[in-house]
C-alpha cells in the first residue's frame, strides 16, 4: 500500500530528496566528521537554556536538557567532552531536583515527561555517571513514586498514558534499568502498575462498549499515537509482558492487532474513529505513524510476525515522503523525531536505505528552506520540541548500531 502525497501540505515541506538507490554513497555526518555539528549544537543551546528554572520536566525543561547532555557524554566520540557535559547537566539539574521536590501534588511528582519522576530517573543516570551517592537517592525518590502509579485512578484526566501516566514511569523504569544495569523496581512493584493498567483498560473498554479488550482516553479524548495514546500504553505491556497472566497477555495482543486495522493509508488517526484529512494528516511521533511504528516495532521483535515489520516499513515509507515538519526540529512534533523512524527501521532491517534517509532529514534541519518556513518555538532548547532533541539523534546517526528514541527504547 503506497500514501498518497500533494504537493502542498499545512503540516510538512515536500520532500525533494531523491531516494536511495543500491550503491549510493551515504552522505555525511558519519563518524568524527559529524562531531563539529554536534558540539556547536549544543553550545548554542547551552546559551539559551535557563540556568535557574526548575519547570517543564524532560518535555520542554532544562532537565530535558540534562538528559541530551547525558546522552552524548555516553558516545566515545565525545569522551573529551565528557566531564563538562555531565558536570553542566548536573547544574541544569539542581534547580529541577528543587522543583519536583516541593511539588505538594505527589500525582504531579509521578510523572515522567511532564513532572518529578521523569527528573529523579535523569538525575539517577547523571550522579552515577558522575560517580557521585547522589544517585542512590534520586533512584531512591524515583522508587517511592510506584505506589501512586499503582491506584487504579490517580489522575482525574486519565491515568495511563506516558506523559504524566503510570505507562511512563514504567518506561522510566525500564530505560534506568538498562542504563544503571540494576532492578529500579522489584518483580512485583512492576507487575502490580501492569495490572492496573490492565484493569483500567478493560474497565474502560466495558464501560464505553468497545469491540476490543483494552481501551483509554486522556482528558476525555481516546488517543491512539505514542504521546498520550493507546499505542504507548502497549508498548509498555508488551516490554513488561512477562508480568502479565496468559490471558491478559493475550488481550494485549488482542489490543495491538485491533490498533493494525486502524490503519487509514499508511497512517493513524490521532483519537479512535477519526477519518484522516490528507491535507492535514498529522504525521508525528506524538500522533500518527511515525510514533506507532515504535508499537509494532516491539511487537516484532517479540513474535518476529512479518506483519509488524510491514507495518513499520510502511509507516517509515509515509515518514519519508510527510516527515520533513514545519512545527519544528524536534522529536515530538519535528523532523528529528521523523528521522528516528529511519534509524528505528535500520536497526530492524539492517538496510542502508534507511541511514541515507535519516542523513537526508538532518540535512534539512539545518537548510535555509527548513529555518525560513519552519515555527519558531519559545522553547527551541527543548529535548522534545526543540535542538536538544535534535542533537540525540544526531548523535545517533554517528553510531545507528545503537540508535533509540530518546526515553522510549524498543531494544530492552
Amino acid at each position: 500500500m503506497e500514501p498518497t502525497l500533494s504537493t502542498e501540505s499545512k503540516r510538512c515541506f515536500q520532500n525533494r530528496f531523491g531516494d536511495y538507490q543500491d550503491g549510493s554513497a551515504l552522505g555525511g555526518g558519519q563518524g568524527e566528521a559529524g562531531v563539529p555539528l554536534v558540539t556547536a549544537t549544543i553550545e548554542g543551546i547551552l546559551r539559551q537554556v535557563p540556568v535557574n528554572d526548575g519547570e517543564g520536566g524532560l518535555y520542554s525543561g532544562p532537565a530535558g536538557v540534562a538528559y541530551m547532555l547525558y546522552h552524548v557524554s555516553e558516545c566515545p566520540l565525545f569522551s573529551s567532552r565528557r566531564e563538562g557535559y555531565l558536570r553542566r547537566a548536573r547544574s541544569l539539574l539542581e534547580p529541577c531536583l528543587r522543583q519536583a521536590d516541593a511539588e505538594p501534588d505527589r500525582h504531579t511528582r509521578a510523572a515522567f515527561l511532564l513532572g518529578g519522576a521523569g527528573v529523579y530517573a535523569v538525575a539517577a543516570l547523571v550522579y552515577g555517571a558522575l560517580a557521585l551517592p547522589d544517585s542512590a537517592e534520586a533512584l531512591n525518590k524515583f522508587r517511592q513514586l510506584w505506589r501512586v502509579c499503582a491506584q487504579l485512578t490517580f489522575l482525574d484526566c486519565g491515568s495511563d498514558e506516558l506523559f504524566a501516566g503510570r505507562s511512563g514511569y514504567l518506561c522510566a523504569a525500564m530505560m534506568l534499568r538498562q542504563k544503571l544495569g540494576v532492578e529500579v523496581l522489584t518483580p512485583a512493584q512492576i507487575k502490580a502498575i501492569c495490572q492496573t493498567i490492565i484493569e483500567s483498560g478493560k474497565q474502560y473498554s466495558k464501560k464505553k462498549r468497545k469491540p476490543f479488550p483494552l481501551m483509554y482516553s486522556y482528558y476525555g479524548t481516546e488517543y491512539l499515537g505514542a504521546a498520550h495514546g493507546l499505542s504507548s500504553i502497549l508498548q509498555m505491556l508488551l516490554s513488561h509482558q512477562e508480568h502479565l497472566q496468559p490471558a491478559d497477555r493475550e488481550l494485549v495482543w488482542q489490543s495491538v492487532d485491533f490498533l493494525i486495522n486502524q490503519e487509514q493509508n499508511c497512517n493513524w488517526p490521532p483519537e479512535l474513529g477519526e477519518m484522516i484529512e490528507r491535507e492535514n494528516e498529522l504525521v508525528h511521533w506524538c500522533h500518527g505513524a511515525p510514533g506507532i511504528a515504535y508499537l509494532f516495532a516491539k511487537a516484532y521483535l517479540l513474535s518476529k510476525k512479518p506483519c509488524y515489520l510491514d507495518t513499520c516499513i510502511r509507516c517509515g515509507e509515509l515518514t519519508w515522503q510527510k516527515g520533513l515538519l514545519k512545527k519544528g526540529p524536534g522529536i515530538c512534533h519535528g523532523v528529528a523525531g521523523s528521522a528516528y523512524v529511519f534509524l528505528l527501521l535500520y536497526r530492524l532491517t539492517g538496510n542502508s536505505k534507511y541511514i541515507y534517509r535519516a542523513q537526508k532529514f538532518a540535512e534539512f534541519v539545518f537548510s535555509e528552506e527548513f529555518k525560513a518556513g519552519s515555527c519558531k518555538l519559545e522553547t527551541m532548547y527543548s529535548l522534545y520540541e526543540g535542538l536538544s532533541g535534535t542533537v540525540c539523534f544526531l548523535v545517533d546517526l554517528l553510531q545507528p548500531d545503537r540508535a533509540e528514541f530518546p526515553l522510549f527504547s524498543v531494544f530492552i
